[in-house]
């Protein structure tokens, strides 16, 4: 399998007590390149990692390899260097703001590059602070939440067949296989105005949930009770190999990039193995 290679921002990466982390990125069975790119990041000092916590970035660029991957990288670089640099108490509202600023980017890198109009991404951002999960999210990579005997998608997929769902014109099992799936309403660097999702308040976790990060290359090949069956009964490392290789199995269309965190059960937790620098 292709590993991409994690967005490196700037800061200490050693992974602290209180969670067990591991990311993957592989190329699939039918791309000539990986246009996903993803970051994990913790402050250098501890009064630092108190105010902002813990952030993870996942992208998925679109607009041709060059213009992809780009689009994707960008968004990772600018999404981590506002969060980084931000003074803003609230995690969400830096969260956001680096959303914002990727989308004006991108445009801006579009402009400047002819060759790259059109090019987009999908992203989402989580911080986790202490125990409180905040996110941003824009297009249709996903964030899950499992939680004992239960998966729960806390995004919602910015697409077409979205829409569908949310407005009770298509099923969800029906939405999962239709061939419109891909097409998206709201992605980084497309349309002038973006509202990126985001939750009003933070979400309280508790010891052992369990955060999936992954792009539609891997949820389009994998069932939701999959994921979460490889999400509890392995190790965050074992788990994104085994998904991976699911996705793959499976025809592999496109990348498959996931990330996978789990909360420890007693709050400190051993320092993970993950493939995050």
């Amino acid at each position: 399998m292709g590993r991409a290679v994690p967005e490196k921002c700037e800061g200490g990466m050693t992974i602290r007590p209180g969670i067990e982390f591991a990311n993957l990125s592989d190329i699939g069975c039918h791309r000539e390149e990986n246009e996903d790119s993803l970051a994990y990041w913790e402050p250098e000092t501890e009064e630092q990692f108190r105010q902002k916590g813990r952030l993870a970035v996942i992208a998925d660029g679109m607009g041709g390899y060059e213009g992809g991957q780009q689009a994707s990288s960008l968004a990772v670089k600018t999404v981590c260097e506002v969060y980084e640099g931000s003074t803003e108490r609230d995690p969400q509202t830096a969260l956001v703001q680096g959303l914002q600023l990727a989308h004006t980017r991108i445009q801006e890198y579009a402009r400047q590059h002819p060759g790259f109009l059109g090019m987009g991404t999908t992203c989402t951002a989580i911080s986790l602070r202490e125990h409180d999960l905040y996110f941003a999210h824009v297009g249709d990579s996903r964030l899950y939440l499992v939680r004992g005997a239960t998966i729960s998608r806390l995004t919602r997929d910015h697409s077409y067949v979205g829409r569908l769902v949310e407005s009770g014109l298509l099923a969800p099992e029906q939405a999962e296989t239709h061939p419109q799936r891909n097409v998206l309403t709201a992605a980084l660097g497309i349309g002038i105005e973006l509202t990126p999702q985001s939750p009003v308040q933070p979400i309280a976790l508790e010891a052992n949930d369990v955060l999936v990060l992954c792009t539609d290359g891997l949820w389009g090949q994998v069932r939701d009770d999959e994921l979460k069956r490889a999400a509890t009964s392995k190790s965050p490392e074992e788990a994104c190999h085994t998904l991976i290789e699911l996705a793959r199995q499976r025809g592999g269309p496109d990348n498959i990039t996931v990330q996978v965190m789990r909360v420890a059960a007693n709050g400190a937790g051993n320092l993970a193995s993950g493939v995050s620098p």
